[in-house]
Parts: C-alpha cells; sequence; structure tokens
C-alpha cells in the first residue's frame, strides 16, 4: 500500500467481500503467492467500470482471473471481457475460475503473449482496458493500447509505483530490478505527456496509473533525459 497501513486497514475494514467464490479465489491466490489486484485496488478498478459500463474490457494479465471476475460483476448487460495471459498453468487455472462462476459467456480468454494479441485487434474496439502483467512491457504495449482504445475509453495500469520503489532512484534499487524500475519510469512520462490522454496516477495499492482517450493521439511524447 502507498501511504499509512491504517488507513489500508482501515479500508479494508469496511470491504464488504466480493461474494463466496471470489474470496476464495483471492485467498487461494495469496496462498499460493500467485500476484493478484491488492483489495483497495479491486475496488476502485470495479468502481471504475461501475461508472464507465463498457460494453468491450480487454485485460492484459489474467493471473488466475480474479480481476476479471471483479470487473464482470459490474459489467451492463451485453458487456463482454477479453483477457490476454501466457502462462499456461494460470490459464488453466483461470478457466476453470470462470467455469465456477458462470461466466464463460462474458470472459474470453486469449492465450499468447500480449504483444502479438494486440496487433490482431482493430482500432478502437475497447472501451475499457485494465493493464496487470509483466510491468517492464508497459512501455512496450502502450502504441498498441491506445490503438485499440476507443475515444473516450479509460486505461488503467496497476502496480506503476511498485510498492513506492519508482520514486527512489535508480542506485537505491536492488540491481536486478532497475531496468523495470527506469522502464517504469519511462512509461510513467510518457502517458502523462501524451497528446490527446489524460492521466492520473492514483497512490493505492502499489499505485495505478489512470488514462483516458480524449480523441486521436500524435505520437507519443519522448521519455524526459534520466527516466
Amino acid at each position: 500500500m502507498i501511504g499509512d497501513e491504517r488507513i489500508r486497514d482501515f479500508i479494508y475494514s469496511l470491504e464488504a467481500g466480493q461474494g463466496e467464490l471470489r474470496d476464495a479465489i483471492a485467498r487461494e491466490a495469496v496462498a499460493e503467492r500467485v500476484p493478484i489486484i491488492k483489495k483497495e485496488t479491486g475496488a476502485f478498478l470495479k468502481t471504475l467500470v461501475a461508472m464507465k459500463q463498457p460494453r468491450a474490457v480487454l485485460e492484459v494479465g489474467t493471473a488466475v482471473g480474479y480481476s476479471a471476475l471483479l470487473m464482470e460483476m459490474v459489467l451492463p448487460e451485453g458487456g463482454h471481457i477479453t483477457t490476454v495471459e501466457k502462462y499456461e498453468p494460470r490459464i488453466e487455472k483461470a478457466k476453470e475460475n470462470f467455469r465456477k462462476a458462470g461466466v464463460e459467456e462474458r470472459i474470453s480468454l486469449i492465450e499468447g503473449d500480449a504483444e502479438d494479441v494486440l496487433k490482431g485487434f482493430g482500432d478502437g474496439v475497447f472501451e475499457f482496458v485494465f493493464m496487470d502483467a509483466a510491468k517492464g512491457q508497459y512501455l512496450n504495449w502502450i502504441g498498441e493500447v491506445m490503438r485499440v482504445l476507443a475515444p473516450g475509453g479509460v486505461l488503467v495500469a496497476d502496480n506503476v509505483l511498485q510498492d513506492g520503489d519508482v520514486v527512489q532512484s535508480k542506485y537505491a534499487v536492488e540491481r536486478r530490478k532497475r531496468t523495470i524500475h527506469g522502464r517504469m519510469r519511462e512509461f510513467l512520462y510518457v502517458v502523462k505527456h501524451m497528446e490527446g490522454v489524460e492521466t492520473a496516477v492514483v497512490p493505492i495499492g502499489d499505485g495505478v496509473a489512470v488514462s483516458v482517450k480524449m480523441g486521436e493521439i500524435v505520437g507519443e511524447s519522448t521519455p524526459h533525459a534520466g527516466y
């Protein structure tokens, strides 16, 4: 959590839960150390979807399907989620969870690398995109993500503050994490300076960037020197 742990604990105490099945999926994922969306971030994501009421949602990074199942709860009638995952053990678990929830008609899982899958979608076909996969790849995906996002569409990118590490100097970060650290800082600079896009970085969970595609995007900004 970015912020005071007392605030986090208070927010957690207010949560009513997401239903027996979804709560059980979350507990199992935590026990097996599968990275899933944090409680406060999940509530924020679910609220954004409820507010936007998108009929076409794209999720990049399925894991065991927990966040897709959260979004599905507030989709409008006729709404559909397309989720992309390449790690085979998680693919099978996600499919099982979708079957258990009885939402196979509302959620489609595409197996494959996100970079390749994104190129197969048409322009502006999604009204809402949730990106929660390999953090080092966000910068590579942003161009294609913005292409497939419809004007007025919303992009939510999770883990952008890396539990606070992204604000540190690269020399204060473990050597093995420095490449991801630098690429995430570049990603944040790009989405904050991309013409035709309005972005807010929200210090909730591990950090969330919420971007709205206002219209035509005129190229991508060059990352700031030092990022």
